[in-house]
């Protein structure tokens, strides 16, 4: 009877101090990995323990889960990007003006890469509070911010969706080299996390919103900012290229290299997904959802309009005051803006957009029906800055 009872009792020690390590693994210990190595293996990553000490180790290819609310699919994308798949569309537009090309004629001939000067520039606040609807169930509380200078303009709007809050962000700038991506404390890897707040206040961005939440994730494309970091394909996963001359567009990781990719000018990747437009027009469906997320959610988006304008899109959800939107009215919505293309990011309790150093927009990263404007910690943002 002792021998069993010792037994039992060796068997739970163990089994404790696995399902312990696991825990730490996926949610606490840090890794920090370098940019993807030439024959598309991942580099070497760090171990950081909480001292700052590390040795080096080899990438797992196990899947990891988000730092996220156990009820926020829109966070844990183990199940692929929304379950579409995209079209590939290969090489980007010709011609290296403007954000435009196949998905939106140029508005501004971008020139050269910016010097990284900043002119002081000014910035205003409007009180335009006029309200406007639309046959599409929209109604606009007009113009609430703006930022310009001689490079760039950003206006800042509020919207009523089905009793949801929604802000956007329209941008106009003269290179495309303004539009950037940044990690959280600045490093490439898993559990690295910081607010969407604390890292746009770290790269100065003027405006920024939650990105894709890649280190909840081990494959995916992964390039910013010009630099291939992961090249570890993730089948049939639908993602959005940003190409140096500022144009967008849809390719699916199943049909196109990371390689190629930097190749055709890529500067930056986002997989999250799905695309909500594609050639003017909506590419979702009341089917597509994200998993197991509710059909009513906070929502983060992106997109480009025809004339090369880029429209930053953040919805509030699950609270009393504002209910949500669901995949299809978001890209509805979208397409209303005069969107050519629109890709969908993490939501949920990531969704954040931060402008001139204030939060826009009422974070639920502190769970369901938290509406205190809690964020959450994210891996990346998207931003507008110099």
């Amino acid at each position: 009877m002792m021998k069993k009872h010792k037994a039992l009792l060796a068997y739970m020690l163990v089994l404790t101090v696995f399902t312990t390590y696991v825990v730490m693994d996926t949610f606490v210990i840090k890794r920090v990995y370098g940019e993807a190595s030439g024959d598309g293996s991942e580099a070497a990553l760090q171990i950081e323990d909480n001292n700052g000490s590390g040795e080096k180790a080899e990438d797992s290819s196990k899947d990891i889960s988000a730092d996220s609310d156990s009820d926020d699919a829109d966070s844990s994308k183990d199940h692929g990007p929304g379950g579409k798949n995209g079209n590939g569309h290969g090489a980007p537009p010709s011609g290296g003006k403007g954000p435009g090309g196949k998905h939106g004629k140029p508005k501004n001939g971008f020139g050269s890469s910016s010097d990284g000067s900043a002119d002081s520039g000014s910035s205003e606040n409007s009180s335009d509070s006029s309200s406007s609807s639309t046959n599409s169930g929209i109604s606009s509380a007009g113009t609430s911010d703006t930022y310009s200078d001689d490079k760039l303009s950003i206006k800042l709007k509020e919207y009523t969706v089905s009793g949801t809050a929604v802000h956007v962000a329209e941008v106009e700038a003269d290179s495309a080299d303004y539009l950037k991506t940044a990690f959280a404390q600045g490093s490439y890897g898993r559990n690295v996390t910081a607010t969407t707040s604390d890292i746009a206040e770290s790269v100065d961005a003027i405006l920024a919103i939650n990105g894709d939440y890649y280190g909840a994730q081990e494959k995916g494309y992964v390039i910013r900012n010009g630099k291939l970091y992961r090249s570890t394909a993730s089948s049939g996963s639908e993602d959005l290229v940003i190409y140096k001359d500022g144009s967008f567009e849809i390719i699916n990781e199943s049909e196109v290299t990371a390689e190629d990719l930097i190749a055709k000018g890529a500067v930056q990747t986002l997989s999250f997904g799905p695309a909500l437009v594609e050639n003017g027009k909506v590419s979702v469906d009341s089917d597509d959802e994200v998993g197991r997320a509710m059909a009513s959610n906070p929502r983060t988006a992106i997109g480009i309009k025809s004339d090369g304008t880029y429209v930053f899109v953040v919805s509030d959800g699950r609270t009393d005051e504002s209910e949500g939107l669901s995949l299809l009215q978001l890209a509805e919505f979208m397409e209303n803006l005069g969107a050519e293309t629109a890709y969908n990011l993490d939501g949920g309790g990531s969704s954040t957009m931060v402008f001139k150093g204030n939060i826009v927009n009422t974070p639920t990263g502190g769970g369901i029906g938290n509406g205190s404007g809690s964020e959450r910690k994210v891996s990346d943002i998207v931003y507008i800055g110099y």
